[in-house]
C-alpha cells in the first residue's frame, strides 16, 4: 500500500447534452466524468493506456464504485474532477475521485480498479507502471 499523493486535478465544463429534464446533470454522467479524468490522471503520470494494451495485453477496469450525488451541477457550470490515489496494490488501484464548482464539492466516489489480461484475469501492475502511478508522496 503506498501513501497519500497529492490530487490530480482535470477540468470539465456542463453542456446542455449532460443534463436532464429538471436542468441539472444526469446522474450517470458524473460516472463519464471521472473516467475521463481518470484517463488524464494516468496519462499525466506518463503511463500509455494503448500501448500496455498493445505491447502487454494489459488494460485497468472499474471492478467496484461506490458513489454520492451532494449537490447538483447544472449547465454551463465549470467543473473541476480530482482523482487522489489511496492505495496501490499488486493488481489493483483504490481511488477517490470528487466534483467540485468551486469550494462546493458536489459528488464524490471510491473507485477500485484492477489490473487485467484482455482475457478478463487478473494480472500485477508492471513495475514501471507502478512507479509512474506513485512518484510524488507528500
Amino acid at each position: 500500500m503506498t501513501a497519500k499523493l497529492a490530487a490530480h486535478s482535470h477540468p470539465i465544463r456542463v453542456y446542455y447534452e449532460d443534463t436532464d429534464l429538471a436542468g441539472i446533470v444526469y446522474y450517470a454522467n458524473y460516472l463519464k466524468f471521472i473516467e475521463r479524468a481518470r484517463s488524464e490522471w494516468v496519462r499525466a503520470r506518463g503511463v500509455d493506456q494503448a500501448a500496455l494494451k498493445a505491447g502487454r495485453g494489459i488494460v485497468f477496469a472499474v471492478r467496484r464504485l461506490e458513489a454520492d450525488y451532494l449537490k447538483p451541477a447544472k449547465f454551463d457550470d465549470a467543473l473541476q474532477v480530482t482523482t487522489e490515489l489511496l492505495a496501490l496494490g499488486g493488481a489493483r488501484i483504490e481511488l477517490r475521485q470528487e466534483v467540485w464548482r468551486g469550494e462546493e464539492r458536489l459528488f464524490t466516489a471510491a473507485v477500485t480498479l484492477v489490473c487485467l489480461h484482455e482475457g478478463g484475469q487478473a494480472a500485477r501492475i508492471p513495475a514501471e507502471v507502478r512507479g509512474a502511478l506513485a512518484p510524488m508522496r507528500h
